[in-house]
């Protein structure tokens, strides 16, 4: 099947970079990119109209946690000071023998409150499409939820690695309401076996679009001889590797004081540290002044490695915490984008990342529009060693964002000059129009066909509703939603009003 993109901005790859082709074509033959030009006057089987557009590469992100993440609604701004601003410590500490139901890493008996994989897989990945993401990391949910991941992948059409995951120890949650760390060895061999088994499984589903990931959880939860065994069967499977590595300053210093040196470090000496890892966060490395670390080295580590640096902006900013972007580039290090929570928008993240690098480093030439639009595409690609994805070039994977430039019923974009520069400072995900992958068409004109973005929300609302119900039962210090989230503004009842007679 032909598939000609007319019109818009393209943007088009060449020798090793993204180049604007104002009014460009995009010529697609079945799965792959044919051509790149400015005329065409041959057939087409579909014929999509982009003036006004911009014709990009789909996104990729390299980090997402799935689910409605109604758990998250409960730290905006606030949060425990004890658990120095890690997020999912947050909601996953609780009562002696509880578990919250929202927690995806571990298989427990559904209850009235627990959100259904297959709503939770829905609900994730219509955002990501819906936001202009075409292909997405989702790692160390348990087996069952990843089984829905691929199922809804498969019908929704979205190119997905999927790795569900493992561990060596746990923290829980003592009569005291604080916790301690157990070992947790014959699960967590019974975690790595199945997550070994679920690739075999999986690995080249729906016509290659859905792929396996081996994800080891964080580098404090997992001992040496797990990521020992964990490099064997990436190295065996062919598979690439994502760990939470470098993400907090408790993880930072618990390394520090079990092996006597830094996450990073760590990860090279059990052999960990290669072309075909990905770093989740990886924002306290040595060089980070907060670790109080002296002399690190960890950037220069990860850049002679091969290693990526995924990095979710909104996700570690909104917990007081930063990443200096140009710092890591200028390094030498990779840098991938992703979402982590919510909102699932990499166009937002971009701006984020941006504008934050510019603050962090002081100059209006860091963090650049060109700079996160690679991060978010290109970046990607090489965080799961694919050259046949993150750009539009003769023969890569027919995965296309289009994104309108200005929108009927607002002004928000202005006049645009620039289509990348004028993206990453004033678009969102909103402004995605239509998405491509594989060559075939999952969203036109902001609608994914079978689904109903305002029966999600509603659904969605409601088990947020029985969760934040009912938080107590599990939460650690016994709070109600109110006590772990006051509210912005205190409510109040002005009662019924009553006229003069």
């Amino acid at each position: 099947m032909r598939t000609v993109i007319r019109g818009g901005w393209v943007v088009a790859y060449a020798s090793g970079s993204h180049t604007l082709v104002r009014d460009g074509i995009v010529i697609v033959e079945d799965d792959r990119v044919h051509a790149i030009a400015t005329a065409y006057d041959g057939t087409a089987d579909l014929e999509i109209d982009a003036r006004g557009k911009l014709v990009s590469p789909g996104f990729i992100d390299t980090h997402v946690h799935p689910g409605i993440r109604a758990t998250h609604r409960l730290i905006a701004d606030t949060g425990r000071q004890v658990l120095m601003g890690q997020v999912f410590l947050e909601h996953t500490l609780t009562k002696p023998g509880r578990r919250t139901p929202s927690d995806l890493r571990y298989d427990e008996a559904p209850t009235s409150r627990t959100v259904p994989d297959d709503f939770g897989a829905l609900f994730t990945q219509a955002e990501l499409l819906r936001n202009g993401i075409t292909t997405f990391i989702d790692y160390d949910a348990r087996v069952s939820y990843q089984e829905q991941e691929a199922a809804v992948a498969e019908k929704l059409g979205l190119r997905a690695y999927l790795g569900p995951g493992f561990q060596s120890s746990i923290l829980e949650g003592t009569e005291n309401g604080h916790w301690r760390r157990e070992r947790i060895d014959a699960r967590g061999r019974e975690e790595f076996a199945a997550a070994l088994n679920f690739i075999r499984r999986f690995d080249g589903a729906a016509n290659g679009r859905i792929r396996g990931l081996l994800a080891p959880r964080e580098t404090d939860f997992c001992d040496a001889e797990m990521l020992r065994a964990t490099r064997a069967a990436a190295d065996e499977l062919k598979v690439p590797i994502e760990i939470h590595a470098a993400y907090n300053p408790m993880e930072f210093h618990t390394i520090v004081e079990e092996y006597g040196c830094t996450p990073i470090e760590y990860l090279a000496h059990t052999g960990l540290l290669g072309r075909d890892l990905i770093l989740g966060h990886c924002n306290f490395v040595a060089e980070n002044p907060l670790t109080n670390w002296q002399e690190g080295h960890d950037l220069e580590l990860i850049a002679a490695a091969g290693a990526v640096v995924s990095y979710s902006p909104i996700n570690i900013i909104r917990r007081g915490r930063s990443l200096d972007f140009d710092r890591y580039r200028k390094a030498g290090v990779i840098m991938a984008l992703g979402t982590d929570t919510y909102p699932r928008d990499l166009i937002m993240n971009m701006r984020v990342a941006s504008y934050v690098a510019k603050v962090q480093s002081r100059s209006v030439f860091a963090g650049s529009a060109a700079e996160l639009f690679t991060a978010a595409t290109i970046g990607g690609a090489r965080a799961l060693n694919r050259e046949d994805l993150g750009r539009l070039a003769p023969d890569a994977k027919a995965d296309i964002t289009i994104v309108r430039l200005r929108a009927a019923d607002s002004l928000r974009w202005g006049v645009v000059h620039d289509p990348i520069k004028a993206l990453v400072d004033t678009g969102c995900g909103d402004d995605v129009d239509t998405v491509l992958v594989d060559g075939v068409v999952r969203m036109r004109d902001r609608k994914i066909p079978g689904v109903d973005f305002g029966d999600l929300l509603d659904r969605a609302q409601a088990y947020a509703g029985q969760y934040w119900t009912h938080l107590q039962e599990w939460d650690l210090l016994g709070r109600s939603a109110e006590q772990a989230c006051p509210w912005a503004f205190p409510l109040s009842d002005p009662g019924p009003v009553v006229e003069a007679v």
